[in-house]
């Protein structure tokens, strides 16, 4: 047995890593399971006892060695892999491919800059947000059917299931920003309030259950409707162009009143009809109308000397008008075959 052990170490000393393949057979062929270094273990029970104790010391020898010669041989082959993988600062770059800004945001940030240049200013609040500065303070009653109007996603909900100030929720439109700002500000206030809002609501081509808003408050002294129509019309020319048109039609909010929505000229269609604007030649864009007076007293504002106008736009509606996309659903959806064609819109 001595003899076999011999020249098993001979050949596990001649081995020569040439590659992972000549590695991997070299380990079934020792150090397996069913390898020779196995096999002479199964065999030393037959060793004589008087020879026991020099055929083990020799055949642990024979496995030291073996195990050694298996790592060597992995070490070395991994290193010549590395080596292989360093970069050839020769060779030339790989170019990368340059984004873009997703369309939404294209749109919210130039919503912004065109109210920026009539002394708008930007403010911003979080996205959950309690009863109170979602509903209550916008002049929502906690009996108001107004609010069915909009389904509301409650993150904790008093536990009578009753409208509570202090149920926790997704915020349902920026107009929480609005009580927040108005809250803690004296007029005069002129700022615009971009950010994601969420309703319960069924995804379609012209409605999602998360969409974005940009709302704007303008509260001084003598402020009029006529002031409210013209900024909404420098808007709609600045954004769709010198030819856009607007209509204003009498509406209902809570936090409004009087209240209208405002449609554009359809862009898309050419005022022809279209599935996107019904085939009416308009497409609503935003809610607007004079702050109502107890929305003013709610949030601490003297609504006998100051009155005020305020505005609500979704900006995945206007991004449809600017861009022609005739399904908003696509801005959810990373398709990476839609993203791009927006590569150039910075």
């Amino acid at each position: 047995m001595l003899n076999k052990i011999n020249d098993l170490v001979e050949k596990v000393q001649q081995f020569h890593a040439d590659s992972a393949e000549s590695i991997e057979q070299f380990r079934l062929k020792f150090l397996s399971k069913k390898g020779e270094i196995s096999l002479l273990f199964d065999e030393f029970r037959n060793v004589p006892a008087e020879m026991k104790k020099q055929v083990g010391v020799e055949i642990n020898r024979l496995k030291q060695l073996a195990q050694q010669k298996y790592d060597e041989a992995t070490q070395q082959i991994e290193n010549i892999v590395s080596d292989s993988d360093k970069h050839d600062l020769t060779r030339p770059g790989e170019a990368f491919e340059m984004g873009t800004r997703h369309p939404i945001s294209l749109v919210k940030n130039e919503i912004i800059d065109i109210f920026s240049r009539i002394g708008f200013t930007v403010a911003e609040g979080p996205e959950v947000e309690d009863d109170w500065h979602v509903f209550s303070a916008m002049n929502f009653p906690l009996e108001h059917p107004a609010r069915d109007m909009q389904d509301t996603f409650f993150v904790e909900k008093a536990s009578n299931n009753e409208p509570n100030p202090h149920d926790i929720l997704l915020r349902t439109h920026t107009s929480s920003v609005q009580s927040r700002i108005m809250e803690k500000r004296q007029p005069p206030i002129r700022m615009i309030f971009p950010g994601r809002v969420f309703r319960n609501e069924a995804i379609s081509a012209r409605a999602h259950c998360i969409f974005h808003q940009v709302e704007g408050l303008y509260v001084a002294e003598n402020v009029s409707f006529a002031d409210l129509k013209q900024t909404l019309l420098y808007f709609s020319k600045e954004m769709f162009g010198p030819d856009t048109k607007i209509r204003l039609r009498p509406s209902y909010f809570p936090f409004t009143e009087p209240s209208a929505e405002m449609d554009v000229s359809c862009t898309i269609c050419g005022g022809k009809g279209c599935n996107i604007c019904k085939g009416t030649g308009w497409l609503e864009i935003l809610g607007c109308g004079m702050v109502d007076p107890n929305v003013l007293e709610n949030c601490g504002i003297d609504s006998k000397k100051y009155t005020g106008f305020a505005f609500g736009m979704g900006v995945e509606r206007i991004a449809m008008l600017k861009y022609q996309v005739r399904d908003l659903r696509l801005y959810f959806e990373n398709d990476i075959r839609f993203l791009r064609q927006f590569k150039s819109a910075y």
